[in-house]
């Protein structure tokens, strides 16, 4: 499915480059230099659409977590970083920002080769969103402002808060969106003021290196952004559970999750988690058909699936559930698997073999269990990490296929007969996550009175995608605290309380 030639095509015009990128000798980045881990251990990683390695990158473990913790330290410790205005702070990210964007077809290209990802997805949404993310972050770091407090108490006092950095961080990403993920983390992080150690995933460390080389180029100090590819049980565990680190901020599955906890509570650190979801779609009876069946679509299949916040759920009323169901179906069937650099893929690789037996393990299960096979049923080529989209009915609470998080292109889809909202919510609220909720009507009040009952920390109303501006985190066992807008960057602060008698 993804043979050279298709790799080859001239319209790509930065692959070379990014092929030139893979190729060349990886290291983990500590205090501002290129260095080999201590221990000088590598690993493999693999182009999801052929199996074939694709490169070989530094492996970090303890000491090299020990390494990059000290130099962020002395990086909070210098005045370089610590007295620097909140404008030159803006003005590098602004930097960073356009130095991405002066490269992203070549991370475009890379993103696709790590990850598996349309060419076209990683360059027009991928791309596109972290520039922007960049961007308005920067915007905050000129706005971190306290507050005068008029008190009470006897006397004469003038009271006021600030907002510090909350110092060191400890940033842990996924392979499912990589490089709008690291700089999800980092802008916020560093226009707050924080130094931050990056550990992207292992299957996915091409764009994060890539963006590292822009960071030392855009001439932040030494020591604010460090970098430490390798493997979670390793660099990622000595990270989370270092004394050094003042925050850990993890995206990712929530078993990893509660590992975290564990590790963060020996010196109280601050912690951010997004995990995992169980998206409910809801389509109401006065929706229009046609857009919900292609945002019903999209919800699940987009990027394989391989999201978060996937509408992995589907609820339809009985008044449009065999035209929806039969319409997500045939769009499932249709899609064109392939290499990302195809024009004609719709969607590409799962990230790994072990990902996509799992999610082929996770169809088979239904099906045994009495689930209907409404689409999925196709043969794919196994000489990548393919899996046809699925679409099951006649599932039951019970089955995992619709309680457990696959992480893969698979929708479960329900009817239900009365417009009992009340109802509808309490079957959407009936999982271990909330991470987020789409529903598709035309009625107003029926919308906002779904928004306000929905377990959800996102619920989306026909359609609607992230926006930096927009708080974004999990309730239940969705996560702790929120990524993005107003509550993402104050998330990398401390608020201290100043009161002087007068």
């Amino acid at each position: 499915m993804a043979g050279a030639a298709v790799l080859d095509r001239p319209e790509v015009a930065s692959l070379d480059k990014a092929r030139a990128f893979v190729a060349s000798r990886h290291q983990l980045f500590i205090g501002g230099r290129w260095v080999e881990p201590l221990d000088g251990a590598r690993f493999a990683t693999h182009d999801p659409a052929s199996g074939a390695e694709l490169a070989q990158v530094a492996e970090a473990r303890e000491a090299d977590a020990d390494a990059a913790v000290a130099a962020a330290r002395r990086a909070m410790e210098n005045s370089e970083w610590t007295d620097m205005k909140p404008a030159a702070r803006a003005r590098l990210l602004n930097r960073l920002a356009d130095a991405l964007e002066a490269n992203a077809d070549e991370f475009a290209a890379l993103e696709t080769l790590d990850n598996g990802m349309p060419v076209r997805d990683a360059r027009f949404f991928h791309l596109a969103h972290a520039i922007e993310v960049l961007r308005y972050n920067a915007g905050w770091a000129t706005k971190l402002n306290g507050e005068t407090i008029a008190l009470s108490g006897m006397g004469t006092w003038h009271a006021y808060t600030v907002r510090e950095p909350v110092g060191v961080v400890a940033q842990i990403v996924p392979w499912n969106a990589p490089l709008a993920m690291a700089v999800a983390k980092i802008a916020p992080a560093l226009a707050a003021g924080c130094a931050v150690i990056l550990k992207p995933a292992e299957e996915t460390p091409l764009t994060a290196l890539r963006l590292a080389h822009l960071v030392a180029e855009i001439g932040f100090p030494d020591g604010v952004f460090n970098l430490l590819t390798g493997f979670g049980e390793t660099a990622g565990a000595a990270l989370t559970a270092h004394p050094g680190v003042d925050k850990v901020t993890f995206t990712g599955s929530t078993e990893v999750g509660r590992l975290i906890l564990r590790a963060a509570a020996a010196n109280f650190k601050r912690v951010t988690l997004e995990l995992g979801g169980k998206t409910p779609v809801i389509v109401l009876p006065d929706a229009d058909p046609a857009r919900a069946i292609e945002g019903a679509a999209r919800a699940i299949f987009t990027n394989a699936g391989q999201v978060c916040n996937a509408g992995s759920r589907l609820f339809v009323h009985e008044r449009h559930f065999d035209q929806v169901v039969e319409g997500v179906a045939r769009i499932a069937e249709g899609m064109k698997l392939g290499s990302g650099f195809d024009a004609d893929t719709q969607m590409g690789p799962v990230i790994s073999d072990i990902q996509r037996d799992r999610v082929r393990g996770y169809v088979r299960q239904g099906i045994e269990a009495g689930a209907t096979l409404r689409a999925g049923g196709r043969a794919v080529d196994d000489s990548g990490f393919f899996v046809a989209p699925a679409v099951l009915t006649g599932t039951d609470p019970t089955m995992s296929v619709r309680r457990e998080e696959i992480f893969g292109p698979v929708l479960c889809a329900m009817s239900f007969a009365d417009v009992d909202l009340d109802r509808i919510a309490a079957e959407a609220n009936a999982t271990e996550y909330g991470l987020g909720a789409v529903i598709w009507t035309n009625d107003l009040s029926a919308a906002h009175r779904l928004a306000r009952t929905l377990k959800a920390g996102t619920v989306r109303v026909n359609g609607g995608g992230l926006d930096p501006a927009l708080p974004f985190g999990g309730f239940k066992q969705s996560g702790w605290g929120r990524e993005n807008g107003r509550e993402g960057i104050d998330a990398y602060t401390e608020t201290k309380a100043v009161a002087m008698a007068l």
